[in-house]
């Protein structure tokens, strides 16, 4: 009896040994998982914050300061050359249109820093090509020739051309970010799509409005004018009038074409 218990007891020990071990590994691998998943969700958290600063960052740039200095630059076209409004709309452009590269420039940084930059969605090709032309866009700002040059009419054809080209690009691409961020994070970007097309909607709208008002103008002008003429005809005397249709001399016909035409 004494010879049978010395083995029951070393199995027993055996066994509570080995069970507290799988208890203490099974537990050492269940906090270990815990702490991955962990570590898995602070990090999808931070990527998407870090995906919306981003998105923020080149809206802000592209989608509303850049547009913005567009229409002041368009505004300062129709002012007297050299007087305080045009200066005053000329360092406006120039403030936000350099403040857009700024934004820009880090946003694209920050892109190449914390993402993962494969090049092979059209949202990564676009950027990269619209970040390139904004850069040669702000030198040719820089290096303006002044008024006069014959090189003047050649800078501003480049940079009015250049300048559309990578203000409809960031337009576009702001819509391929949005795209991006849904299809990453899952989260719903209608609210941000409804909202940057009301955005675009009015800046276009001023951008066409800004040619019409010289000639609403115009037109206010020509139709208050045939109203007041045919208003002073109507208090002529009947007689009057008959006089001045009357014929005259030849020499006084000659003398008015040659008022016209002088």
């Amino acid at each position: 009896m004494h010879t049978l218990w010395k083995p029951l007891a070393s199995f027993y020990v055996s066994a509570l040994l080995f069970s507290d071990c799988m208890a203490y590994e099974e537990g050492n691998h269940s906090s270990s998982h815990n702490n991955t998943n962990n570590k898995v969700y602070k990090m999808n958290q931070q990527k998407t914050s870090d995906i919306a600063v981003h998105g923020l960052l080149l809206w802000a740039s592209t989608g509303f300061l850049m547009p913005l200095g567009i229409l002041l630059i368009r505004g300062s076209i129709k002012a007297e050359p050299g007087s305080r409004r045009s200066k005053v709309l000329f360092y406006l452009h120039v403030g936000f249109q350099m403040l857009s590269v700024l934004l820009a420039t880090v946003g694209a940084a920050m892109s190449l820093k914390k993402f993962e930059n494969s090049f092979d969605n059209n949202h990564q090709k676009l950027g990269l090509a619209l970040y390139g032309a904004i850069l040669v866009q702000g030198l040719i700002g820089f290096f303006r020739p002044h008024r006069g040059k014959k090189e003047r009419s050649y800078w501003y054809l480049l940079h009015w051309i250049l300048g559309t080209i990578v203000s409809l690009t960031g337009v576009i691409n702001i819509y391929t970010g949005l795209k991006a961020y849904h299809k990453r994070t899952l989260k719903s970007t209608t609210l941000w799509t409804i909202l940057f097309t009301v955005e675009v909607t009015i800046i276009g709208l001023v951008y066409l409005f800004q040619d019409k008002v010289e000639y609403m103008k115009k037109q206010g002008v020509i139709i208050g004018s045939e109203s007041s003429i045919l208003s002073s005809i109507q208090d002529i005397p009947q007689s009057q009038t008959q006089k001045e249709l009357l014929p005259v001399a030849c020499g006084r016909k000659r003398n008015a074409l040659e008022n016209l035409f002088d």
